[in-house]
């Protein structure tokens, strides 16, 4: 089957090419048989990667380790739900993900649009075809998953301790997702640029897919976000790394993209920024590819130093170049019929939005990319610390929140004063009164920027809210609906409007789990015996005992602590470090079993008010005699094993005696405790950040759900207005 697999990826890149020619001759010679040709190419390709898939996933679950790929990210001990989604914890798999996921999404949307945008598809095909091309070469001549040995051996060496957490399994293919996703309206814009055809049908095709790719990125890192708390054991969820950033750069320019699109929909303005938008999406998508993949910067997500770095730099070059010249050459097309009629009106806001937007994205890209920079400018590497990110990104979120609920209570073209007061009067005085009721309490007033981010997202929330309400009593009078079922009926009406609502909603939540957990709170690393206590913001953490639990694959040390505050017992805390086998001779037999990777698992006591959070590092060193002792011993034992009468039941003996060595360095552990290292962390209002995410999605959710057949006959309506507009503003400029 492995070579049936090879021989897929080489048809798999025959077909990508034949699609890029075959769309490229079509559409510039105007034969629409070729064409049609180059987009059933592609419904072939998603046929022959899912194929090839398979027999990769088929591999896995039976555990054939004669693929070298399974081999080294899998084992017979591995969990099944683990071994199912062990192909892209790989370099190799993951690109086959990627390119399969590809051709996935853009089978799905050229068949959307096989009866429309005749002149702009063939050139979307070709480029889409283009990527293919690209990353299915990286899995024949580069990275090829389907690569077997002649011996495999008997067990494999399993999937990397970290990843075996449940959302880390679903994380990678969200963010793929929304990697191939962005490809999508990146094609159409390319192609809308080559023909000139730039009037809003080809964002009427595609804005989903960009919305899909933001709604699929979100996703991806908020569960990379709950792994890195729950798992890596350094007490956070966010750490400025470089392959997070890399994610968090396309989400925001598909953010204002989504935001800004509204306005060349409402107003025919702001076409070059939409186009630059969707292109720099696209560019953004293919760096986070590469920066996961070539090694070019540290990070816990990367999968170290690889080949892939020049082609993948290659392309990025191509993409950016071809990207401002085609804005550049069709800059004449994409002027805007029309201007900001006032400061004070959506459009402006919106466009504030986006700038503050593409402000961060700028911010994170340079202090991404500024060991590179710096290396190349200087010969030294310095890294762009957390503290610095925090220092220019804080200020621009909480503009960006405060902006979040100013924008829908704002009128289209000019606002009147009548209006803003009607408006914002309400939503001010929740805001102000929250700054006033908080400063009153007190021990948030030497927090200046988390204060004023409890007062934006109260005004943020106070907005939606009113919104809402509104909306539902408007619904109400004219149906006489009760007011739940008046509220429940109003969402299908209008998705994109309170999705979006919706959305600002969760936002506003999230960056509330945010303010909160960074400003106030407490750490304390600490060194304690059983039976010793630490206090940390007020609460009583006592270390307990110790515990172990021993298997051959890991052997697990940990801790149980009690907390208590005020006499009163809160929660108790379950915390271990499991440690994995090295795999080094150089080790020896004992001391490989404590050698390898080890992984925290986190205590964690959480509720809506805050988190109380634990990981340890058992010391290790009073068993250092022990391993070195027995090490020596069971290398003789070794040694002697084939001179023995019968070889095969001495190798079993010396696996039992083995064991039950393991065994007695853990009853060592518990049974003589010793003084053991813990970091302690107390959190206010953490949860809200998930809360606040499970919000986003659902008005993601919201805005993505196919609105019902009148809902959209009443899009098409205001697209065929708004095409008319264009069709008559572009008469006027020809005349």
């Amino acid at each position: 089957m492995a070579t049936t697999g090879r021989a897929l990826l080489i048809l798999a890149l025959a077909t990508a090419v034949y699609g890029v020619g075959a769309s490229l001759y079509g559409g510039i010679g105007g034969k629409r048989q070729w064409v049609d040709s180059g987009r059933r190419a592609v419904y072939g390709l998603a046929a022959i990667l899912t194929l090839a898939f398979a027999i990769l996933e088929s591999a896995f679950l039976r555990s054939d380790f004669s693929y070298n790929l399974v081999a080294s990210h899998s084992s017979t001990t591995t969990p099944f739900f683990y071994k199912a989604t062990a192909m892209w914890a790989s370099q190799e798999g993951s690109l086959l993900l990627w390119v399969w996921l590809l051709s996935m999404w853009s089978s799905l949307v050229l068949f959307l649009t096989r009866r429309r945008l005749r002149d702009i598809a063939p050139f979307a095909t070709a480029v889409l075809m283009a990527f293919a091309a690209f990353f299915a070469a990286l899995t024949v001549f580069d990275a090829n998953p389907f690569t077997t040995s002649a011996n495999p051996p008997a067990e494999g060496v399993g999937l990397m301790p970290l990843l075996r957490y449940p959302a880390m399994m679903f994380h990678p293919p969200m963010l793929y997702s929304g990697y191939t996703l962005c490809a999508v309206p990146f094609a159409f814009a390319v192609g809308a640029l080559v023909t000139g055809k730039l009037d809003a049908d080809w964002i009427r095709s595609t804005r989903r897919f960009a919305l899909a790719a933001w709604f699929c990125l979100g996703i991806g890192i908020l569960l990379g976000a709950r792994w890195s708390y729950s798992e890596l054991g350094w007490g956070g969820y966010w750490a400025w790394d470089a392959v997070e950033n890399a994610s968090l750069m396309p989400w925001l320019t598909l953010t204002a993209f989504i935001h800004s699109v509204m306005i060349q929909e409402k107003r025919g303005m702001l076409r070059t920024w939409n186009a630059s938008l969707v292109l720099a999406s696209g560019c953004l998508a293919i760096m986070g590819t590469f920066l996961v993949r070539s090694g070019v910067l540290e990070s816990i997500h990367a999968f170290g130093a690889s080949t892939l770095g020049t082609p993948f730099v290659t392309l990025i070059g191509v993409m950016v170049a071809g990207s401002v010249a085609l804005v550049v050459w069709r800059r004449g097309l994409l002027r805007s019929e029309h201007r900001l009629d006032s400061l004070l009106s959506r459009e402006a806001i919106f466009l504030f939005q986006n700038l503050v937007l593409v402000g961060l994205c700028a911010v994170i890209f340079w202090g991404t990319y500024f060991p590179l920079i710096s290396e190349a400018l200087t010969g030294t590497r310095r890294a762009f610390g957390p503290q610095l990110f925090s220092r220019f990104t804080v200020p621009l979120a909480l503009v960006l929140v405060l902006l979040s609920g100013l924008g829908p209570l704002i009128a289209w073209r000019r606002a009147t004063a009548a209006n803003l007061r009607r408006n914002l009067l309400l939503p001010a005085a929740v805001g102000v009164g929250t700054l006033a009721v908080l400063i009153a309490i007190g021990g948030v007033a030497h927090k200046p920027k988390a204060l004023l981010m409890f007062g934006f997202a109260a005004f943020v929330l106070a907005c939606v809210g009113q919104e809402m309400w509104r909306g539902t009593r408007a619904r109400r009078v004219t149906s006489r609906e009760p007011w739940p079922v008046a509220f429940v009926s109003l969402v299908p009406r209008n998705r994109r409007r309170y999705g979006g609502y919706t959305v600002h909603a969760g936002f506003a939540v999230l960056m509330i789990g945010v303010a909160a957990s960074s400003a106030f709170q407490k750490v304390s690393d600490v060194t304690l015996k059983p039976g010793q206590s630490a206090t940390v913001d007020g609460y009583a953490i006592r270390y307990v005992r110790p515990t172990a639990d021993v298997k051959r694959e890991k052997v697990t040390l940990g801790a149980i602590l009690d907390v208590s505050k005020g006499g009163k017992h809160v929660a108790r805390l379950r915390t271990t470090k499991g440690f994995y086998p090295s795999g080094n001779p150089s080790d020896g037999v004992l001391g490989n079993v404590f050698g390898g990777e080890a992984t925290s698992e986190v205590g964690m006591s959480s509720n809506l008010r805050r988190d109380i959070w634990t990981v340890t590092d058992p010391n290790l060193t009073p068993l250092q005699p022990l391993i070195a002792e027995g090490n020596r011993k069971f290398a003789a034992l070794m040694h002697d094993i084939p001179a023995s009468s019968n070889p095969a039941q001495a190798a079993q003996e010396a696996s039992a005696l083995l064991d039950t060595a393991i065994a007695g360095l853990a009853d060592r552990y518990v049974n003589h405790p010793w003084a053991t290292d813990f970091r302690l962390e107390v959190s206010p209002l953490v949860s809200w950040l998930w809360i606040g995410g499970l919000i986003v999605i659902g008005g993601g959710l919201i805005a993505l759900w196919p609105a019902p057949q009148g809902a959209r006959g009443r899009v098409r309506a205001a697209y065929a207005a708004r095409l008319g507009r264009d069709l008559r503003g572009a008469a006027q400029r020809v005349a």
